[in-house]
């Protein structure tokens, strides 16, 4: 789960990260008031769950409240990579002295925590780790003790930071660090953390991303989610307790188990196809959530084909089928469906599938080569 810049900063401000304080508005008049009271230069930023804004004109530097009005009119309502902006952040401008780059993100071939820092601060950490990779400057936390004191005064030394500021640094990033570990985050990311010219540590950008398995601990953080921000058809998967992701493809799939759902989409690509969606409906699935998930996919435009892959283990081959016949009762399906059913009960399943007019089969390879056949 994301959540947007300025709740990261205030969980951020909560853990003792110095942050750069700013108000919310929604309207182009609001934000020239929240700049009338600032009484000086202010940031005028959009508040959508992706990077880039910058570069997309959704961050503009307001220097009178009318200023701020004109660039709030220009932002609100901006589609920045498929999000649409519908707030801002007003926020005090800052005399920046120097940038770094600090996050804090799971290094998952390594299963540590891993704190990386970077003294090319306010530009993409993945153009600097393409072209720059001796600028990132890395630090593993151990997995029982966390992140040692020591470790964030050598990210400090050896990203060049002045001898006075060290202490200011290292207290940042050990409290960056508390603040990932204590939400559950699996990333916690300040671009840029500036020096001001005043000798004044602020992180001027924040983002946090959160682990959804987790959020269970985290009730306060269940209601940062913006809905606004989020696709309609993942929410109402998460309502009816399925795992759902949207793609950029045409193949729906349909499957019990992330890991057979894994194997399914790569089995689709090897056939030339490219999945619509990742939808694991659990491994013991009602009939009522194989329906509800035949109604998410069939949502999708952009779908083509469907593949239905079902190996019955918890599940039973016949509940799915009815599923199935049930959700066909109840959706128009203009598009080929491919069933693939095999395990428990998969002959009673067949059975029902036929009497619906529809054939399974029993070989995964053999449905994505079907079904991308279809779709073409």
């Amino acid at each position: 789960m994301n959540v947007h810049e300025y709740q990261a900063a205030e969980i951020f401000a909560r853990h003792g990260v110095p942050t750069n304080p700013g108000s919310m508005a929604t309207t182009a008049d609001d934000a020239a008031e929240i700049a009338r009271s600032f009484g000086r230069t202010v940031a005028v930023k959009a508040q959508v769950h992706t990077g880039g804004r910058g570069k997309a004109g959704g961050i503009k530097i307001a220097s009178t409240p009318e200023d701020a009005r004109a660039a709030a009119q220009a932002i609100l309502g901006m589609d920045i990579k498929g999000h649409t902006v519908r707030k801002v952040l007003v926020a005090g401008g800052v005399e920046i002295a120097q940038e770094f780059y600090l996050g804090v993100v799971l290094d998952r071939p390594r299963r540590r925590h891993v704190v990386m820092a970077s003294a090319e601060g306010g530009v993409d950490i993945e153009e600097v780790a393409r072209e720059r990779p001796e600028k990132i400057v890395r630090a593993l936390a151990d997995p029982l003790l966390g992140l040692h004191p020591y470790q964030s005064r050598q990210i400090a030394f050896s990203l060049g930071v002045p001898p006075a500021q060290v202490s200011g640094f290292a207290a940042i990033v050990q409290n960056l660090f508390k603040a990932y570990v204590a939400t559950d985050a699996t990333l916690a990311e300040i671009n840029p953390l500036i020096l001001t010219r005043d000798g004044q540590w602020l992180a001027l950008d924040s983002k946090m991303s959160f682990d959804d398995n987790a959020l269970f601990r985290h009730p306060e953080l269940e209601d940062l989610r913006d809905p606004d921000e989020e696709n309609a058809t993942e929410l109402e998967a998460r309502r009816s307790g399925i795992s759902f992701v949207k793609l950029d493809g045409d193949i729906g799939c349909i499957v019990n188990g992330a890991g057979l759902a894994m194997a399914t989409m790569d089995a689709v690509k090897l056939h030339g196809g490219e999945p619509a969606n990742f939808l694991d409906v659990g491994g013991g699935a009602s009939a009522d959530q194989v329906a509800k998930a035949f109604a998410l996919v069939t949502a999708d435009p952009a779908v083509r084909g469907i593949l239905i892959n079902i190996f019955g283990g918890i599940t039973r081959g016949d509940i799915v089928a009815q599923g199935i016949t049930e959700a066909l009762q109840k959706v128009n399906v203009s598009v080929p469906i491919v069933v693939r059913l095999s395990g428990t009960n998969a002959e009673e399943g067949k059975r029902l599938l036929a009497a619906a007019g529809l054939t399974a089969v029993d070989s995964m390879d053999e449905a994505a080569a079907a079904v991308v056949r279809a779709a073409a």
